[in-house]
């Protein structure tokens, strides 16, 4: 069945002339799109493009294929701009504050589509800690903020959440011999501890706290889960980091789970001229669509 996201992933092949760069523009994994394109080209009972070793050129059928897919986007594009101007929202400005590891590992892909659907409509991300956007909320100074471990009922939408695990260096004894469900936090308090905050309150230390538990040895303080993970690659310490902020290469590293399971959760809150803004209303529409 072919939809709309099938046809703009024609289309960003067809321009990047690769499939992987396309999958990410367009939100999707590389094995997912090259599936999609064959399944698409199946369908279709020809292909549309032909795999060179380093690129990938559309066949003479597939160049009047991505033309009619282009008239279609463009169409539909024609139509969602009318129904904006019969709202009001031709343009606009969304102010939406966020934390560090929330905005460069959740956002992009949530705001990707509204973005092609409202082309008008720009959206500012202000990054700081979870207690600025807190106060920016309070002060009214962005329309959206993303809030970690929102009270029921708090959110707009609730964005997703993940999982705290911690990370060892691959050599390290004990992470050889740890037992298939993980390791406990009263097992890593009295480790030598790279403490990473993420800009966040909610961080290793605070979670040892709240479990009653308190870091003995805590090597390095630094603010980016990345800089930590290295740290610990390094032999410095282990450290507790949000799954979703892992580093793509995990080289000398070992990603334990955390037992009992701790996860964190963020979500969309409202301000005041949030609530008033149409823009604002509009985006918090097409995420609750997607969830």
């Amino acid at each position: 069945m072919m939809n709309l996201l099938h046809w703009r992933l024609l289309i960003a092949v067809a321009d990047a002339r690769n499939i992987s760069r396309a999958a990410e523009e367009i939100g999707m994994t590389q094995s997912g799109a090259s599936q999609a394109i064959a399944q698409l080209e199946a369908s279709l009972g020809f292909p549309i493009f032909t795999r060179e070793r380093r690129y990938i050129s559309v066949t003479a059928l597939g160049e009047q294929v991505i033309e009619q897919a282009r008239n279609m986007l463009s169409g539909l594009n024609a139509i969602r701009e009318l129904a904006d101007k019969s709202r009001g929202l031709t343009s606009g400005r969304i102010r939406l504050a966020s934390f560090p590891s929330v905005t460069s590992t959740w956002l992009p892909g949530l705001l990707r589509d509204f973005k092609r659907q409202h082309p008008g409509i720009e959206v500012v991300i202000l990054e700081g800690s979870d207690e600025e956007v807190e106060e920016w909320l309070t002060a009214d100074l962005v329309e959206l903020g993303v809030i970690m471990n929102p009270v029921p009922g708090r959110a707009e939408v609730v964005l997703g959440q993940d999982a705290w695990v911690a990370v060892m260096q691959a050599s390290n004894l004990q992470a050889r011999h740890l037992r298939a469900d993980g390791i406990t936090l009263e097992e890593l308090a009295g480790q030598p501890f790279i403490l990473a905050t993420g800009g966040c309150a909610v961080n290793g230390k605070s979670l040892m706290e709240k479990a009653g538990l308190h870091l003995t040895d805590i090597r390095v303080t630094v603010r980016d889960w990345i800089s930590a993970c290295k740290l610990v690659a390094e032999g410095m310490g282990v450290a507790l980091v949000p799954e979703s902020a892992l580093p793509e290469e995990l080289r000398n590293l070992r990603v334990v789970p955390v037992t009992p399971s701790i996860h964190r959760e963020f979500g969309l809150v409202c301000s005041a001229s949030g609530k008033a803004s149409g823009a604002t209303q509009a985006l918090l529409t097409g995420l609750r669509k997607g969830r």
